[in-house]
């Protein structure tokens, strides 16, 4: 005999709803990990636009050491606060300097328009348009008109995201990305001896 009470059986629809609020946490563990691909590759592209700029750094800095007796045919940038004017992308400076031997500022001219190619990234295409290693890269090289004696060479670009704008003194691109917490520049100065 049946005691009298409380049927227990199985009560429809209970495993739906697990089935739904598994899907939710799914759902939301799936979104959250698409949140944190993006920002991986929005710090990857980071990390090699700097890349980049360091290379195309380095390769002025190499080309002015090469040619020192010329260095200050390199000097382009006149206005150091606002890094006018530059090499590279929507540039329109077209290098003409006739200081030291013609072999020696020749060669300074050629390495500058090769340097604004560079920048510009004409060496990387998809069909006729140029790709460039960094997003708007712009370079300046700037006498330090304090000494006379070593000139700045900077590399601009723009950045992914915001952050911190670039401290006073790098002026290369200002004013050209928007925000100048967009704005990057990493530069390095390059020391020329007096043998007089």
């Amino acid at each position: 005999m049946k005691a009298p009470g409380k049927i227990f059986g199985k009560q429809p629809g209970f495993s739906m709803i697990e089935v739904l609020v598994t899907l939710v946490i799914l759902m939301l563990g799936l979104l959250g990990l698409v949140g944190m691909m993006l920002a991986s590759q929005r710090t990857e592209m980071e990390s090699y636009q700097r890349a980049q700029a360091l290379i195309l750094l380095q390769d002025m800095v190499g080309r002015i050491n090469t040619n020192r007796t010329a260095a200050l045919c390199y000097a382009i940038t006149t206005d150091t606060v606002n890094g006018a004017p530059y090499l590279g992308v929507g540039s329109n400076v077209a290098p003409a300097c006739s200081l030291g031997t013609v072999q020696a500022y020749t060669l300074a001219n050629n390495d500058l328009s090769a340097w604004s190619n560079l920048l510009i990234g004409t060496s990387e295409k998809i069909g006729v348009t140029s790709l460039g290693a960094m997003v708007g890269a712009r370079g300046c090289v700037s006498l330090d008109t304090a000494t006379g004696q070593y000139l700045v060479v900077s590399v601009a670009w723009q950045g992914k995201g915001a952050t911190a704008a670039p401290r006073s003194g790098l002026g290369c691109g200002k004013g050209l990305y928007g925000q100048e917490s967009q704005r990057r520049v990493v530069s390095a100065p390059v020391q020329i001896a007096n043998l007089n």
